[in-house]
């Protein structure tokens, strides 16, 4: 009996278990739900709720003896404007009411004495096209404008022509060195022709020189100034008239200003002399009146009564003709105002 052969020595491979599941993803809770969007405050009832600020603005002129007030107040968050303004003399009566809505694309101004009112609006149609639109209400006239500025600001072209329409419109042309307006004009038993007015100014020998030319009337005017003196000519065609003014400051606060006229003889001298912005005395003599006179202001000159100290502006003038020293006048204005709210 033969031996088996040996069986073949298997190898049997050690059983590994499959890999574990990946684990699972954590829970997740839902989203939550979108807050609800906060709702705006109507904004027109904001802008009625606020309290409009009222200004008071009120000034006497010792000449006239008259009142002169003025009441405004910003409306709708200082979007529009309202003003009133009226004369109140010795006798406490008001004359010459005037009341104005303004704002920024549209104001009106009402004469209640003559129930009539102006109307006037502006806006631009495009960033390089502007309108423009006045209406008399009671006079049933106006005017509309359309200016055109091209690519550099300094250049425009404006076209207007009266409402209702009675020719062609006029037509102005605006350039760094000044303007030239063509309109038609029509006078009694002359046929209708077109006139040329305009204005032109350059740099010449260290000073600008200015050419006025209206109604067939030229004016050449040359100014030139350095740190301390002013000097400017001019003269009038075809009158000839000549004339000069020389302005010569001193120091910072004083200054000398001097006017002739060749053809009449006429002239006029001021002397200024400032402590500050709020502080000017001035003096001076004019020979066509044949008057001397004295200033002193207490407030800026060509301000604001706002700008001014606790908002008051006071100027007190003597006036002393040469040929009358006795009736020499002493008089006084005063311009005061309020912020109420």
């Amino acid at each position: 009996m033969e031996a088996s052969p040996q069986s073949p020595n298997y190898q049997i491979q050690p059983f590994s278990p499959p890999p574990p599941p990946p684990p699972a993803p954590p829970f997740e809770l839902p989203p939550p739900p979108p807050s609800p969007t906060p709702t705006k405050p109507n904004q027109f009832l904001s802008l009625l709720s606020k309290r409009p600020s009222l200004r008071v603005t009120s000034e006497f002129d010792s000449d006239s003896r008259v009142f002169f007030h003025k009441v405004s107040c910003k409306l709708f968050d200082n979007l529009a404007k309202l003003k009133l303004s009226f004369i109140n003399n010795g006798k406490r009566e008001i004359s010459e009411p005037q009341l104005a809505l303004t704002s920024k694309h549209l104001s009106i101004h009402y004469d209640p004495e003559e129930q009539n009112a102006l109307i006037k609006s502006s806006f631009d149609l495009s960033p390089m096209l502007h309108f423009k639109a006045a209406h008399d209400v009671k006079a049933q006239q106006g005017e509309l404008a359309m200016i055109a500025n091209l690519t550099d600001p300094s250049y425009a072209v404006e076209v207007s022509s009266p409402v209702p329409y009675v020719g062609l419109p006029k037509a102005t042309i605006r350039f760094p060195m000044g303007e030239v307006t063509l309109e038609e004009r029509e006078e009694e038993e002359v046929p209708r022709t077109f006139s040329i007015n305009g204005i032109l100014k350059g740099p010449i020998l260290n000073g600008v020189c200015a050419a006025h030319y209206t109604d067939e009337e030229l004016k050449l005017r040359y100014s030139y100034k350095d740190g301390a003196m002013t000097f400017i000519p001019s003269i009038s065609l075809p009158s000839n008239a000549l004339s000069f003014a020389l302005k010569r400051r001193f120091s910072p606060s004083d200054k000398l200003s001097y006017w002739y006229n060749l053809d009449s003889n006429y002239w006029s001298a001021v002397y200024k002399h400032t402590y500050d912005k709020d502080f000017k005395f001035k003096a001076g003599y004019d020979s066509e009146v044949r008057l001397g006179w004295a200033s002193l202001w207490v407030g800026d000159e060509n301000g604001k009564a706002k700008t001014a100290p606790m908002k008051l502006k006071v100027q007190f003038m003597l006036q002393v003709p040469q040929d009358d020293i006795k009736s020499s006048m002493l008089m006084f204005r005063v311009k005061k105002r309020w912020d109420i709210l």
